[in-house]
């Protein structure tokens, strides 16, 4: 299995991703030009960043393949009216996305021959910067600005990918390690409400 793990694990990131971007255009009642322009910044926005930080060639310049998906995703939001297009569901589509992206940037600064830290640090960047600019655009409060566990699920994944890659095992289990443990702490955040404690000044009560 390559650095992509095959494609799949790709295609699946930017396209779940892809389908959160297109329904914060349905959110918002947006034309079809709308949705493919979410979909496409949600779904590549962080991969680009990712290659242009490790000075790789932007991904889906030579696939385009990846435009093709994103494409796909905001047709399918825009013709399957109802639960898809909801705020739950563009949590979850996030979720996925979220977890396989943390894995797909990681595997790719790791074959660049970076270090563990910046690896999943790459990963973070891959996972989050596409849902920053869909927010940022949609102009609601990012994520990142919301106590609620985000950026650690994609840390997670990110980290269990690299941990266990580093045991040389096969990158097909350290992969769906990496995406199973992201997506479970991201999931129960969402299910449960699991926040991580907030600053409190001293003295307060």
């Amino acid at each position: 299995m390559d650095i992509n793990l095959g494609g799949a694990l790709d295609y699946l990131g930017v396209g779940f991703f892809a389908v959160s971007g297109a329904i914060a255009a349905a959110e918002r009642r947006h034309d079809m030009i709308t949705f493919l322009f979410f979909a496409g910044i949600t779904g590549i926005g962080g991969g680009t960043l990712r290659d242009l930080l490790i000075g790789a060639p932007v991904f889906w310049v030579r696939e385009p393949g990846y435009l093709t998906a994103c494409a796909v995703a905001a047709v399918l939001v825009w013709f399957w009216r109802g639960w898809m297009a909801s705020s739950r569901a563009l949590l979850w589509m996030d979720a996925v996305g979220l977890s396989a992206y943390a894995v797909v940037g990681s595997a790719k600064a790791l074959s660049a021959g970076l270090s563990a830290p910046v690896c999943v640090a790459m990963g973070v960047l891959t996972a989050c910067f596409g849902g920053v600019l869909r927010d940022v655009v949609a102009g609601q409060p990012s994520v990142l600005l919301r106590r609620e566990i985000y950026v650690t699920a994609a840390i997670l994944a990110g980290a269990v990918f690299v941990g266990v890659d580093l045991l040389s095992v096969p990158k097909l289990l350290s992969a769906a390690a990496g995406v199973l443990a992201g997506l479970a702490l991201r999931g129960g955040a969402l299910l449960w409400d699991w926040r991580l404690p907030g600053f409190t000044p001293s003295g307060s009560r």
